[in-house]
């Protein structure tokens, strides 16, 4: 049997091996570590030493590596919500507001620089402008007129809102009041002059209904009035005429019962009453 001698490694060859190791470690590393891709609706403020040399746009990008670093900011349209603002009307209600606003990056490069990320500059610049802006535009409304007049106070506002933070890095898109809570006891007051108004306007419509049927009783009668007397007048035009006939014609009467006689004499006479429609006269004797 032939024997094998084993040689260990010297000290150099794991030297080597390490170091090849490593270095093919560092060139995977400085590959991957090159290259940063940013999304579409995002936008990349790139810092070399801490310090903002550039902002990249969406894609595939090139960096220093342990030089460079990238921070990502979101170009999206955003949506914050506000609940439970306290505010007064100007007749001293309290009211408790619920107000959205959409809005949108428009200098990404400011963020990071002011502010380092969306989230503060959103807690800055809007949350403050927008509470303020709640309190004075809702003090210049009455409660009733702001119940009455909902989209004129929501159209202050925003314009309100809008004006205080255009301009910088943020553009608000737009500004809802969607919720208006006034305390329950102004409620129950406004429910009751609702109620107390409808009833108001259920009696009016009753007055009206009840005038509207009394005219069309009232033209009702005067046409039946109208139609009586037209036909009075023309009896009365009639029994005038035929008595004016009667006395311009005294034989008419008699030629009238005639025509109407149906050849037989009555049964029965009365004592000393003359034969009717039968005028006896002597005949004329001839010469």
């Amino acid at each position: 049997m032939r024997e094998v001698n084993y040689r260990p490694p010297s000290s150099t060859s794991v030297f080597r091996l390490g170091l090849g190791l490593l270095g093919g470690l560092v060139i995977v590393y400085v590959l991957f570590a090159s290259w940063y891709q940013v999304d579409q609706g995002e936008r990349a403020v790139v810092l070399r030493f801490g310090a903002t040399v550039g902002v990249s746009d969406p894609g595939l990008h090139f960096k220093l590596p342990w030089v460079d670093s990238v921070r990502t900011i979101t170009l999206q349209t955003q949506n914050k919500r506000f609940q439970n603002l306290e505010a007064y009307s100007r007749d001293q209600q309290p009211a408790d507001l619920t107000v959205s606003v959409t809005f949108q990056v428009s200098d990404p490069r400011a963020i990071y620089e002011q502010f380092g990320d969306l989230e503060v500059a959103t807690a800055r610049l809007i949350d403050p402008r927008l509470i303020a802006g709640v309190k004075t535009i809702f003090g210049q409304y009455d409660a009733a007129r702001a119940i009455q007049e909902r989209a004129g106070l929501n159209n202050d506002f925003a314009a309100a809102v809008t004006s205080a933070i255009n301009g910088g890095p943020i553009n608000i898109i737009s500004v809802q009041i969607e919720n208006i809570d006034f305390s329950d006891a102004y409620e129950q007051s406004v429910e009751q002059r609702m109620l107390a108004q409808v009833e108001i306007q259920k009696r009016e419509q009753n007055l009206r209904t009840t005038e509207v049927e009394a005219q069309i009783a009232r033209t009702k009668a005067e046409g039946e009035a109208e139609a009586i007397r037209l036909r009075g007048e023309a009896e009365a035009s009639a029994i005038r005429a035929r008595a004016d006939a009667l006395r311009a014609n005294t034989d008419l009467v008699q030629l009238q019962a005639v025509e109407k006689w149906d050849g037989k004499l009555p049964t029965t006479m009365v004592p000393s009453s003359a034969m009717p429609f039968i005028n006896v006269q002597p005949a004329a004797r001839s010469p």
